[in-house]
């Protein structure tokens, strides 16, 4: 495992970073954790050299936090822990602090390491603690030693992370950024340059750089061992990257992702022009791009948004048509739950939770016209 200063916190973590948004499930009708599984799997992390471990409050159907404190009992001194204040639940005076001591008892810590607001934007930020007073919270959590670092997780629009960093409060911070995404890059700069402790979330785009066809890393001339290996070097070959936070269901994941972050090289300036070259050409199809985070469901009709969105992905981004035909077919079938695009009433309800800002309607119908 490589390791990494983590900003100016005085950290040292592992590069790769376990996010625990995908914890092993039982079946696939429910997405709690099945704990043992999820025990096993993140102490096996452990064992490889992970010390880094992200989650929130509503992972895994609201049980994440409690299935890693479980697991990290006894690890606690070799492990920093990250989860998140969700402002959309934080709505009264003093809802920061009672959502962190409820989560320390989940965590079964006396602090966490990492504590982020979660899914900021610049707007929403200053919104929420004109409610709260969410801001005085933090800073007293972290004096008396509840928090040691002071975070946020962003969601906003790329030009106004740079205005939460100047605020001169946060330590580090948890934003999207891939081959597909690289709408942060320059807030992720800015934030390096003035000592953050900077993670990225969905280096994989949420797995569909793993699903992507090795062919395609190779007439880029890049060789990869798999398409998951091209995604985690391209993320790694930005030096304003400290952390590639992966959610890992399978054992598998986690010892392939260990092996390639272990022996990470970045991408050579000519790989680096080369994969620039493919997303320039492919920027026009990637208009529906969706991480597949699943924040928009459920939707109250049963449309599987985010199955759908992903074999749109697979069609345009991709051009593997057949399985994206086969995949939107199989809807509502097998392991596939929920309808398919026509069954979108236009209620909206998803547009108000994705963190993507996705016009997910207007993109439905477009979906339920390229399968028909």
């Amino acid at each position: 495992m490589q390791y990494t200063q983590f900003g100016n916190t005085g950290a040292k973590v592992s590069r790769l970073g376990f996010g625990c948004m995908r914890l092993p499930t039982k079946d696939k009708t429910s997405n709690a954790p099945d704990v043992d599984a999820s025990i096993a799997l993140l102490r096996k992390a452990v064992d490889l050299g992970v010390n880094y471990f992200d989650t929130a409050v509503f992972y895994n159907d609201r049980k994440s936090e409690e299935t890693l404190g479980l697991a990290m009992q006894g690890l606690r001194d070799k492990v920093y822990l990250s989860t998140k204040c969700p402002g959309w639940e934080s709505q009264n005076p003093g809802d920061y602090r009672r959502t962190l001591e409820a989560q320390l008892k989940k965590l079964r810590t006396s602090y966490i390491d990492f504590y982020h607001f979660h899914g900021l934007s610049y707007d929403n930020f200053f919104e929420t603690d004109q409610r709260t007073g969410w801001i005085s919270d933090a800073r007293k959590a972290k004096e008396e030693g509840l928090i040691k670092h002071i975070s946020f997780s962003y969601h906003g629009k790329p030009g106004d992370m740079q205005k939460l960093v100047d605020l001169g409060m946060f330590e580090s911070l948890l934003c999207q950024y891939n081959v597909l995404d690289r709408s942060n890059e320059e807030g992720m700069a800015y934030a390096k340059s003035k000592g953050l402790g900077v993670v990225v979330m969905g280096p994989l785009a949420g797995g569909r750089i793993s699903g992507m066809p090795k062919e395609t890393a190779e007439k880029l001339g890049i060789k990869v061992a798999a398409s998951a290996e091209l995604g985690l070097r391209f993320v790694a070959s930005n030096p304003n990257v400290d952390i590639l936070l992966s959610g890992m269901t399978y054992e598998n994941q986690l010892t392939e992702n260990v092996e390639y972050v272990s022996r990470l090289a970045p991408l050579s300036a000519g790989e680096l022009d080369a994969i620039n070259a493919m997303m320039n050409e492919n920027k026009r199809l990637a208009e529906l791009y969706c991480t597949g985070c699943r924040y928009c469901v459920p939707c109250p009709h049963e449309v599987e948004i985010p199955h759908i969105f992903k074999m749109v992905n697979y069609h345009r981004i991709y051009g593997i048509k057949e399985i994206a035909k086969r995949g939107y077919d199989n809807t509502g079938t097998g392991d596939v739950k929920g309808k398919k695009a026509d069954a979108c009433t236009d209620c909206g309800e998803c547009e108000t939770k994705c963190p993507q800002k996705i016009e997910i309607r207007k993109q439905l119908k477009e979906a339920a016209e390229l399968f028909k």
